[in-house]
């Protein structure tokens, strides 16, 4: 199994440029079910052919689709290796928003705990003694 490298910035630039776009992450979507022709694709969307083709040149570039030509057709496909690295690099940053979730809601808990302590010892020093309640 070859090993994943990390994104370099400029590539994750590429791929979050590349995938803020619906009609790209539509391309993408339905190149990972089956290689398709361009052509194909343009079909698809009210959209001139040179804009769907615009498209594809963005995933292109982010390296998340692999265009290839046969005949007179450009066949495109999902580059299942880039979606891993991307798919690897989210994850990353989920694992750290978890973690500072989870540190967020540890103190919150303790802030909490600590509230409820406090109040436990005022209510207890605000009951009356038996001397008081004699009185």
């Amino acid at each position: 199994m070859v090993a994943q490298r990390e994104l370099t910035e400029a590539e994750v630039d590429r791929v979050f440029h590349a995938l803020a776009t619906s009609t790209r992450r539509d391309i993408l979507r339905r190149t990972i079910e089956n290689e398709q022709s361009v052509s194909s694709l343009a079909a698809e969307y009210e959209m001139s052919f040179a804009a769907v083709q615009k498209h594809v040149s963005v995933l292109e570039a982010a390296n998340l689709i692999v265009k290839r030509a046969e005949g007179r057709e450009r066949l495109v496909r999902a580059n299942p290796e880039m979606i891993a690295r991307a798919k690897a690099l989210l994850a990353r940053y989920e694992e750290l928003w978890r973690s500072r979730i989870a540190r967020l809601d540890d103190l919150l808990a303790d802030a909490s705990t600590g509230s409820a302590t406090q109040k436990s010892r005022t209510t207890q020093n605000n009951e009356p003694t038996e001397h008081e309640q004699g009185d």
